[in-house]
């Protein structure tokens, strides 16, 4: 039986942070434990939202913040409908029925009667369970945290779902190009990883092998990889594109990683569609696996993430951490993690990726180059400790504001 259970203390931030930092933290974290936190979502896990909450909430706890983390449940119908909310966010059509908004906001309601959410800070992730602040009287400051590319949103859904956002106290986009008319204050969190997750901590050469070796993944070649969700807006047909047109060039191996996250209906059918494209040099699996994660993006010779879409793009992130030589797709979050030619590449087509690949493939040099300066721009910019201080900046804020009124 194992007696010694441990959570990552932020103090093992302060080789990674700077002492200054971490002692920084810990005086803002101090002011405020009292409070009762709680973050709502949709799913456990598949998908960055999952990928951050889980250290983040841990981290908080850490500090001496009780903080908790509950998921809504519903039936498919509810989470298709709330998939095409979300393609429809980022500039996709959808039919905004009145079937539709009734199931949406029935379900969300009945998770309001599952959740007595009646703690100090709400933080609610997401559209998913947007409407859920209707249905409670606000004990203290509510915050709607959306992670998806607002540049473009349809507007008709917009108009729908902007009431809903305008009860909330705050709202946090990833960046400053998503900012929308709003009543509501908007504030602007990039997202940051955790570098001692199992995805994120470094492995040994033999560990990277036997994650390889045990989903039968060849190393003869260079490996092309790309990671993330089986999502459109992901563009893996594109990754795949790319790719052949590269191998007319040069030798190498593609893999296509990723996922279906419980709140995402469509990830099976795209997952499904990709599978006839499957080969000898093109590996597509579907698997939930943090440690293969981890193994390809340190074994890849080129990390792909050539969205059409992205919110931010953290397994571009993951991906720097690690030392990769990364090709992202010029849009949304990937623009402010990518300096192009600097520390990865940006392209807008696949012909563009495809070049790219070929570049890199036969310039270890410049491989060797670019990860090194995309692990140091992480390192500086996106460890979670950053996104910790200005969650805690935000509820100091909140704290001075809300005592004022008497809440």
């Amino acid at each position: 039986m194992l007696r010694h259970h441990r959570i990552v203390h932020v103090d093992q931030y302060k080789e990674l942070a700077g002492a200054e930092s971490i002692e920084r933290i810990k005086r803002k974290a101090k002011k405020i434990q009292h409070l009762h936190i709680v973050n709502v979502n949709s799913t456990y896990y598949g998908g960055g939202v999952a990928q951050i909450l889980a250290p983040l909430t841990l981290l908080m706890n850490s500090l001496g913040i009780k903080t908790g983390w509950r998921v809504i449940h519903g039936p498919p119908d509810f989470f298709s409908v709330t998939k095409k909310i979300h393609n429809a966010l980022q500039g996709g059509e959808i039919d905004l029925s009145r079937r539709k908004m009734e199931l949406y906001e029935q379900v969300v309601f009945e998770n309001s009667i599952r959740n007595q959410l009646d703690q100090d800070m709400i933080i609610v992730h997401d559209p998913q369970p947007l409407p859920i602040i209707n249905h409670y009287r606000k004990k203290g400051p509510w915050i709607w945290r959306c992670h998806v590319d607002l540049t473009n949103p349809h507007r008709d859904l917009w108009n729908y779902l902007t009431p809903f956002i305008e009860k909330y106290d705050a709202v946090i986009l990833s960046i400053k190009d998503y900012a929308q008319k709003l009543k509501t204050p908007q504030v602007f969190f990039m997202p940051a990883i955790d570098p001692f997750s199992i995805t994120n901590r470094d492995l040994t050469q033999e560990e990277i092998d036997e994650r390889l070796s045990y989903y039968h993944i060849p190393t003869d070649l260079p490996l092309v990889v790309q990671i993330s969700r089986f999502d459109r807006w992901k563009d893996p047909t594109g990754a795949i594109k790319a790719f052949k047109l590269a191998r007319r060039q040069v030798q190498c191996t593609l893999v296509l990683l990723g996922n279906v996250a419980t709140d995402d209906p469509e990830g099976a059918e795209v997952y499904q569609s990709l599978l006839d494209e499957r080969g000898e040099r093109i590996i597509i699996l579907s698997r939930q696996d943090g440690a293969l994660v981890n193994a390809l993006q340190r074994r890849a010779a080129v990390v792909l993430q050539k969205s059409i879409r992205e919110g931010f793009g953290l397994t571009v992130t993951e991906a720097m951490w690690k030392g990769a030589a990364v090709i992202g797709g010029n849009v949304g979050g990937i623009r402010y993690q990518i300096k192009d030619g600097v520390n990865g590449f940006l392209v807008s087509d696949v012909e563009e990726a495809a070049e790219r690949i070929v570049r890199l493939i036969k310039d270890a040099d410049l491989r060797k180059r670019l990860g090194e300066r995309a692990r140091e721009t992480v390192r500086e910019k996106f460890l979670l400790t950053r996104y910790l201080e200005q969650y805690l900046d935000l509820f100091n804020s909140f704290e001075t504001v809300y005592r004022l009124k008497g809440y």
